[in-house]
């Protein structure tokens, strides 16, 4: 049976209300009408959270870290005046995940900007893991596991530790919550998604991938990290985030889709065998053309919808926590007041628990960066385009067998 490909679709545009516009003017004034859109949105009453959307998932994303700061809190219904404070030295008291975290963040150095000073970066360190434990100490029913200070890294290299707590609370109890039980159930259920994916587009290349009994382990560290764990240039990682911010919480699967589609020659010309197969697929290209696999990604999700592939996997979505919770938060985010209405509205309740000024309000000139002020934290929030490490993340034959404990080698 031959591929059927997703149909194409427009990789620039759609973000705004002007879809029908000429070409020209999408090549020309492409970048300056989608931050105007962009701008709009944000001072809406209330604020346009489906353009803002649209914004991050459509061609370059939300374009720069500075409309991050702005945009991603929005996408997450987080209010910047109302952020938690930074954790005190308690934090690290008597946590059961303490000993776990600081080794995992201690060997996330590639995650940093290269020829970051080692002061610097251990500064970052260290706020890495109050932010985790916070949060975790926030929610008791989460359980730690390894790859989830790859999304708490990146959230803090964009937006600093206040707003990362704020953010990473969120997405935990949300977008991650599959991934943070006390077993790795719910988590290969959402693995369990790719194959029929796979089945609906390309029958034959599923069928490959079945008799080579590769399983779909190849692929948790990018789900489980959004990526980060795997590619080497911050700037695609930060791209990524903008869509699933953006999107479902089962994207980052069909992304994964998009990625095995687009390999779909090296794999059918690999040896049909577990090892050779997850050897390929585990170790993801780092030249991928991340616009039209994003493009490809929603045009399965709305051609193959979750809904559609339970029914015919005999998957149950309602053992996923992050799908049957997903509707709430969704409705959640339409009714945001702009941050001129939510600063006036701080200012006449007379607050003095939060201020906005911290780390998401900094200059915009990139060259400021090094004047008063925290240095340090400054270099974080700017989240400096990075050479990372391209960790190699490698599991066993034998790991198909999951227990409890995540084995993620983060090296």
């Amino acid at each position: 049976m031959g591929m059927r490909k997703p149909k194409k679709k427009k990789q620039n545009g759609g973000f705004g209300g002007n879809e029908n516009g000429s070409v020209t003017r999408e090549l020309d004034g492409g970048r300056k009408h989608k931050l105007t859109v962009i701008h709009q949105a944000l001072i809406r009453d209330p604020v346009d959270i489906e353009t803002l959307r649209r914004a991050a998932a459509s061609k370059g994303g939300l374009l720069t870290d500075e409309l991050r700061r702005k945009v991603w809190p929005k996408l997450l219904n987080i209010n910047v005046y109302d952020l938690p404070h930074k954790p005190g030295r308690d934090v690290r008291e008597n946590h059961k995940d303490y000993n776990q975290v600081v080794l995992d963040v201690r060997r996330s150095m590639k995650r940093f900007p290269k020829g970051m000073p080692t002061a610097e970066r251990a500064v970052l360190q260290e706020q890495l893991i109050d932010i985790i434990l916070e949060v975790l100490k926030r929610n008791p029913q989460l359980h730690y596991y390894q790859g989830y200070h790859d999304v708490a890294v990146t959230l803090l290299l964009v937006v600093g530790e206040r707003m990362s707590i704020a953010m990473l609370d969120t997405l935990s109890n949300f977008h991650l919550r599959d991934f943070m039980d006390p077993t790795m159930d719910r988590t290969k259920h959402i693995l369990n998604y790719l194959m029929p994916i796979l089945e609906q587009v390309d029958a034959e290349l599923h069928d490959f991938m079945i008799r080579s009994e590769v399983g779909t382990i190849f692929a948790l560290s990018w789900l489980i990290t959004w990526y980060g764990h795997v590619l080497s240039d911050f700037k695609h990682t930060l791209r990524l985030y903008d869509f699933f911010l953006a999107s479902h919480p089962l994207m980052p699967i069909y992304l994964a889709a998009t990625i095995v589609l687009h390999r779909e020659k090296e794999v059918k010309q690999t040896e049909c065998d577990m090892a050779m197969v997850h050897h390929l697929l585990s170790r993801i290209p780092q030249d991928l053309p991340y616009e039209l696999l994003i493009g490809q990604a929603q045009d399965l999700f709305e051609q193959y919808p979750p809904l559609l592939l339970a029914k015919r996997a005999a998957l149950q979505s309602r053992k996923s926590l992050s799908i049957s919770s997903f509707q709430t938060f969704h409705l959640s985010t339409l009714h945001q007041r702009p941050d001129s209405v939510l600063q006036r509205l701080t200012r006449a309740q007379g607050s003095t628990t939060s201020r906005h000024g911290l780390e998401v309000s900094l200059p915009a000139a990139q060259g400021q960066l090094w004047r008063e002020g925290n240095k340090v934290m400054k270099m974080a929030v700017w989240g400096l385009s990075a050479t990372l490490g391209a960790a190699v993340f490698a599991v066993a034959q034998t790991a198909m067998d999951w227990g409890p404990d995540l084995i993620l080698q983060l090296f």
